[in-house]
C-alpha cells in the first residue's frame, strides 16, 4: 500500500467519523427540544387543570345558587314567599305549630308513635296544624337575616322542596307524604343523606295515592321547581319567634307542648294528650 493510499484513507475516515459525530449531535438536540416541548406542554396542562379545578371550586353549589332565585311557593300556601303552611278545619280555634326536619331522626320516631293521634285530632277539628321545616341538619344555619347553606349533606333541603311539590297537589297529598318520608320504612338514618336523591324522594312518593306516577310532582322534583322555597321554609325555621332551635318542637299559643321531663317534646301518646288537652283547655 502506497503512503498515498493509506492518507486518503486516514481521511476518508475521519470525515465518516465527523459527520457520524454530527448526526449524533443533531439527534440528541432534537431529542433534547422534544422533551422541552413536552415538558411545557405538560407545565401548560398542569396550570389549566390547576386554573380550572380553582374556577370549579369557586363556583357556588347549587343550593348556594338557589339563594339568589325567586321563590315559587306551592298552592295551599300564604304568607311571605308562601311560607305559611296551616291545614285544618276553618271551625278549629287554635293552631298546634309542628317544627321538623325532614333528615331528624327524633321527628320519625315521634311521627312513627305519635303521627296518627295528631292526624285524628287535627281530622276532629281540635286544631290546625301548621308546618315549619328545617333544614339545620344539612348545616344550614342563619347569619345576620340570611341563610348560609351547610356543608353536612343536601337531603333536608331536597325533601323540603318535595315536600313543596305534594302540598301543591294538595294538603292530603302533603301530610300523606310527610308521613311517608318519616315511616320506618323509608327514613334513612341520619347518617345517610339519602333524601338528597330526587329518585329516592320519588319512590317514596309513589307510596302515596294522589303521587304515585303524578308526572307534574316528579317532574317539579327533579327541575327543583320549589328549591327556592324550601330555602325561604328553612329561613322561618331559622328566624322563628318561639325560641325553637331543635327538633321536634310543638308550639301552640306560643307555649311549647313537652313531656313529662318538661323539656323535650311529647314522644308517647299519653305524653302528647296530656300536653295537648292542657293546650287546648287554655
Amino acid at each position: 500500500m502506497s503512503k498515498r493510499n493509506s492518507a486518503a484513507a486516514k481521511t476518508a475516515a475521519r470525515e465518516r467519523l465527523r459527520i457520524e459525530r454530527e448526526r449524533q449531535a443533531k439527534r440528541a438536540k432534537i431529542k433534547r427540544q422534544v422533551i422541552v416541548a413536552c415538558s411545557v406542554v405538560g407545565v401548560l396542562a398542569a396550570a389549566g387543570g390547576i386554573g380550572y379545578a380553582v374556577v370549579q371550586n369557586n363556583k357556588p353549589s347549587h343550593w348556594e345558587a338557589v339563594l339568589d332565585e325567586k321563590v315559587v311557593p306551592p298552592a295551599n300556601t300564604t304568607g311571605d314567599n308562601g311560607t305559611t303552611v296551616v291545614i285544618g278545619k276553618s271551625t278549629a280555634k287554635k293552631t298546634l305549630k309542628l317544627y321538623e326536619d325532614p333528615r331528624c331522626p327524633v321527628c320519625a320516631q315521634f311521627e312513627q308513635t305519635v303521627g296518627s293521634t295528631v292526624e285524628k285530632d287535627f281530622e276532629a277539628g281540635k286544631y290546625k296544624i301548621q308546618f315549619i321545616g328545617g333544614t339545620f341538619l344539612d348545616g344550614d344555619t342563619d347569619e345576620d337575616g340570611k341563610l348560609q347553606v351547610g356543608s353536612r349533606g343536601e337531603g333536608s333541603k331536597n325533601a323540603m322542596s318535595a315536600l313543596g311539590a305534594a302540598l301543591n297537589v294538595s294538603p292530603e297529598a302533603f301530610l300523606e307524604y310527610k308521613t311517608a318520608l318519616y315511616s320506618a320504612k323509608y327514613h334513612p338514618e341520619e347518617s345517610d343523606d339519602q333524601f338528597k336523591s330526587d329518585d329516592y324522594l320519588i319512590k317514596v312518593a309513589n307510596s302515596v295515592d294522589a303521587l304515585k306516577n303524578n308526572t307534574k310532582f316528579q317532574n317539579a322534583v327533579k327541575n327543583g321547581t320549589y328549591d327556592a322555597w324550601a330555602l325561604a321554609m328553612s329561613q322561618t325555621f331559622n328566624t322563628n319567634k318561639d325560641d325553637v332551635n331543635g327538633t321536634p318542637s310543638l308550639v301552640m299559643d306560643g307555649k311549647k307542648l313537652t313531656g313529662a321531663d318538661g323539656q323535650n317534646a311529647p314522644m308517647t301518646v299519653a305524653d302528647f294528650n296530656t300536653a295537648i288537652d292542657g293546650a287546648l283547655k287554655n
